[in-house]
């Protein structure tokens, strides 16, 4: 599993022109599963989100998490993340996870996020999504778990 993490004053996501998701302070998450990914994953890569010390304390230093910041978090499914571009200009997605696998992990990150006490907001699985933020600082993390 991957999950792209920015740090957000605020951020949302559109469908077809209507808002589905949307935080204020707090990270927004791009979460992309892979064959062989599973819940146990899933639950890894919340307790992650949830601890990651990306926000400042009053010395200026990345020392508190979302959850220390009383921050939100937005959930996007991004299959993309997976796009292999090694050979030729057009992505292959073969390492990306079919939905069947996805949806599941996806919404068990969220579960787990939720169960934490951290407000959560997501996108729409497998829709085309349009995704707003302004990324704070700018702090742009890449995340694998396995």
């Amino acid at each position: 599993m991957r999950a792209v993490v920015q740090r957000v004053e605020h951020a949302s996501v559109t469908v077809d022109g209507i808002v589905v998701g949307q935080i204020g302070r707090g990270l927004m998450v791009l979460v992309g599963v892979t064959h062989g990914d599973t819940n146990d994953g899933a639950i890894k890569l919340a307790d992650k989100l949830a601890k990651l010390r990306i926000f400042s304390d009053e010395d200026d230093k990345m020392n508190l998490s979302v959850v220390d910041v009383e921050g939100s978090v937005l959930v996007i499914s991004q299959f993309t993340l997976y796009g292999d571009v090694r050979k030729g200009n057009r992505p292959s997605f073969v390492d990306a996870a079919r939905p069947d696998v996805a949806e599941p992990c996806i919404e068990t990150v969220v579960s787990e996020l939720a169960a934490r006490g951290i407000p959560v907001a997501t996108g729409r699985f497998g829709a085309d999504m349009d995704v707003s933020l302004l990324n704070q600082g700018p702090v742009t993390l890449v995340i694998d778990v396995e």
